[in-house]
């Protein structure tokens, strides 16, 4: 018993040797459990974000101002079905399976971007959800491009890439409507940026100090900036270029500290974000719902290709 405890400590103190020598862990290396649990957690939530994601935007297809807009957004929720891909397979990888995953996801077991928990009222939210939600997505994921688990981190790359196209195309969007837009068209740009921002600043999840998985996420490198590291990051990008629009960001203790550089903001609502989070957000039965239905409508799909593997491989 003795040899054995002090071989997974030799393990481990090698393990986390080569995460700060800035190696990758692959599929095959030794882990510590509880790395493997944190890694399929975060990465089968993050996959759920994405699908789960497509929802908002996507009941906003058929309604898309026109033919170009229509085309930009499809490709855009397309990318996000994509996105939700490579990250189950890469939670696969560390043997999760893809039924248990959408189990959990269907049966409200597990969690997924609270965001997403927000209805989309109008046309404007679109781009907000462009500019904000995706400018803040980009902010966790280049972060973990650095990743110390390799499939993860790789497949942070690609999906960044295609998160920085989908922030240009909402920003596009806002800057035209609050520089050209009508008068109607402008009011309904404020109106989404004060039902977006605050849901956006609590994506990057509670304080630090009230995080209880933040500091070994840190300590083995699969995160290595804080929740509050990155929402201050953001808040310092996004703000000087909301103002310049002539827009107001809904935060009436917003100023700038001099001293530190950076944009203060006022208290977050944290009970808003745990009632959502917890299941009670305004979308969150309806989110759940479409996602099982497009479950159960696809099962067929499922079955034939079950099928077809079955015969193929009965043939070989």
């Amino acid at each position: 018993m003795i040899e054995q405890t002090v071989n997974i400590d030799d393990r481990l103190a090698e393990f986390e040797a080569r995460i700060a020598r800035g190696e990758k862990i692959e599929p095959g290396d030794w882990m510590p459990d509880e790395y493997r649990r944190q890694l399929i957690r975060m990465i089968s939530q993050h996959a759920h974000s994405e699908v789960v994601g497509m929802l908002p935007e996507g009941a906003w297809i058929p309604h898309a101002p026109s033919l170009r807009r229509k085309m930009v957004l499809m490709a855009k929720v397309q990318d996000e079905a994509g996105h939700g891909q490579y990250l189950y397979h890469a939670a696969e990888t560390l043997g999760a399976t893809r039924e248990e995953m959408l189990d959990a996801l269907l049966t409200g077991k597990a969690k997924y971007a609270s965001i997403f928990n927000y209805p989309t009222l109008t046309w404007a939210d679109v781009a907000w959800i462009g500019w904000l939600v995706d400018g803040a997505a980009i902010k966790n994921q280049t972060m973990l491009a650095h990743a110390s688990y390799g499939p993860y981190s790789r497949a942070m790359v690609r999906i960044c890439a295609e998160e920085t196209f989908h922030y240009k195309q909402g920003k596009e969007m806002i800057v035209h409507y609050a520089t050209n837009g009508t008068p109607e068209q402008k009011a309904m740009v404020q109106d989404g940026l004060n039902r977006w921002w605050n849901p956006t600043l609590m994506m990057f999840g509670p304080h630090d100090s009230d995080s209880t998985n933040s500091e070994i996420l840190m300590r083995w490198g699969i995160k290595t900036k804080s929740n509050d590291e990155l929402r201050q990051e953001f808040i310092n990008e996004e703000v000087p270029e909301v103002h310049a629009l002539g827009l107001t960001i809904p935060d009436p203790d917003l100023h700038f500290d001099e001293e530190s550089g950076n944009w203060i903001i006022g208290p977050i609502d944290w009970d808003e974000f745990w009632r959502v989070v917890k299941g009670n957000g305004p979308m969150n039965a309806e989110r759940l719902a479409a996602r099982r239905d497009a479950h159960e409508n696809g099962r067929w799909v499922r079955e034939a290709m079950t099928a077809y593997a079955e015969k193929v491989h009965n043939h070989v």
